[in-house]
């Protein structure tokens, strides 16, 4: 392996690709280009520290990367979307996750970090072929397990609640909750995203695509038992009838909820932006703190949100997640697709003043295995990114290496600017996709969870995978 080889390795193809246009393009006062990665391996110090990092294993960050085939799975038969949320969690030494099976079983499985032992209960069995049924998990306020789904496109929200804390052999009878409280023109809902603010006495808002396939909304007071009419939050004049804007959740816990969302879906819109808002104490902001309007004023035009990435500068975008820092500013991951063949990881920011923007690196082209001869029905189906809500300096990434799309860890240290990365698998024989960072109540248990395509995955509706985790 020669020193240019082992910089790939370690800031990934699209850091040198920057840094070697950096070296034709001379930006320094004087005409001197500033030095590249590249120039840094090849110096004399440089190719010390690089052969030290190389002679350590894997940036001294982590544990030797490995197939993902050696790594445990929590199940071999399981699928799920992105954006139904938090799929997996972590409580007291357990850890629990739900998934989608491939003939359409809702499942939730835990494992038992003390013991490594892996319990799975079935949900509802044969709900439905499709991987966007995956339950969105939540603890109520006296430790027990709810898990909410739906299916694609409803016809309505269910829910199951585990019968005591800590124990996934036994729940209540599955229920139906009431979001609307009253007649529906139609039954179609899909991608529950619960979250609670302790700040307005342990209130639950929960999320979802409603029946207008718009971003939904509800509110309980009861710890989910009862629930306030749903409301649409984003919701598009033009083409309303196909729009469908697609949402990212997260909350601090207290008193904030961060909003991700795009103008719809890039299969539809030609030039997918990508939006942010703020929800605290009644009204919707913009990450600055500027007041966009009340909850009793939504839906809203995604023109009146903040734009973060505008669709017709570098290809459509699709979001994948949003989190905040220390300092509780938003953080967003999304991918921007100029072409379906190349689909571009990124990071945006707020600094505290503006929006900065980065690339993290390239992520191919869409995953799913076209059958030969046929046209590929998601081709902006990314291998997917994910944040590390404890320090959204850390992104779960999958992309091609050698040709099968692995899961590496990228970390910053400046605000997305520049990145340096550490495998987590490397050498799998198949797909890895869809990484989710496990939302921690506590120690114990893996850090990252994610699709292995032990099979295939043609479509959303035909797949058999497994979900790896990187525990021992």
């Amino acid at each position: 392996m020669n020193l240019v080889d082992f910089d790939l390795q370690v800031g990934g193809r699209g850091q040198v690709e920057r840094d070697l246009r950096a070296r034709s393009s001379p930006t320094a006062p004087g005409g001197r280009r500033p030095p590249s990665a590249v120039d840094f391996v090849r110096s004399r110090f440089g190719r010390l520290f690089a052969l030290a990092l190389f002679a350590g294993g894997t940036l001294g960050l982590g544990a030797e990367p490995r197939p993902a085939e050696a790594y445990r799975s929590l199940t071999d038969d399981g699928g799920w979307c992105w954006f139904a949320d938090p799929r997996a969690i972590t409580r007291g030494g357990r850890t629990y996750a739900g998934w989608i099976t491939a003939d359409g079983s809702v499942q939730v499985g835990m494992l038992e970090a003390a013991s490594g032992k892996v319990s799975v209960a079935t949900l509802h069995e044969k709900y439905q072929r499709d991987d966007h049924d995956v339950p969105a998990l939540f603890f109520l306020n006296d430790g027990r397990l709810l898990a909410l789904y739906s299916k694609h496109g409803g016809p309505d929200m269910n829910a199951r609640v585990t019968t005591r804390p800590g124990d996934i052999t036994a729940w209540e009878p599955e229920r139906v909750l009431d979001l609307f409280g009253g007649p529906r023109p139609r039954r179609s809902i899909t991608y529950p995203n619960p979250v609670r603010l302790t700040a307005e006495a342990n209130a639950i808002y929960l999320f979802w695509r409603g029946d207008a396939i718009k971003p939904t909304f509800s509110r309980s007071t009861d710890d989910g038992l009862t629930w306030s009419p749903a409301r649409e939050l984003v919701a598009r004049r033009e083409n309303a009838e196909r729009n469908r804007p697609y949402v990212k959740i997260a909350s601090n816990g207290r008193d904030r909820i961060h909003i991700a969302f795009t103008d719809g879906h890039p299969n539809i819109e030609p030039t997918n932006g990508l939006y942010y808002l703020c929800y605290r104490a009644g009204a919707l902001s913009s990450a600055a703190g500027h007041r966009i309007g009340g909850l009793e004023q939504t839906p809203l035009q995604p023109s009146q949100a903040e734009r973060v990435y505008d669709g017709q500068a570098g290809g459509r975008a699709w979001v994948w997640d949003v989190a905040a820092d220390a300092q509780d500013r938003p953080v967003i991951v999304y991918v921007r697709i100029p072409d379906t063949g190349d689909h571009r990881y990124r990071y945006a920011r707020w600094d505290g003043a503006r929006w900065q923007d980065h690339e993290i690196c390239a992520g191919g082209k869409w995953f799913p295995q076209t059958p030969p001869g046929v046209t590929e029905r998601e081709p902006f189906y990314s291998g997917g990114l994910v944040l590390d809500h404890t320090d959204p300096s850390v992104v779960y990434l999958s992309r091609p290496v050698n040709g099968v799309r692995e899961i590496e860890r990228w970390t910053t240290a400046d605000g997305g600017r520049t990145w340096r990365n550490e495998p987590i698998t490397r050498g799998s024989a198949h797909d890895n996709v869809r990484p989710f960072v496990v939302r921690r109540e506590g120690p114990g248990g893996p850090t990252v969870l994610w699709m292995n395509l032990r099979d295939h995955y043609t479509h959303f509706t035909d797949y058999l995978g497994a979900i790896k985790m990187d525990s021992p």
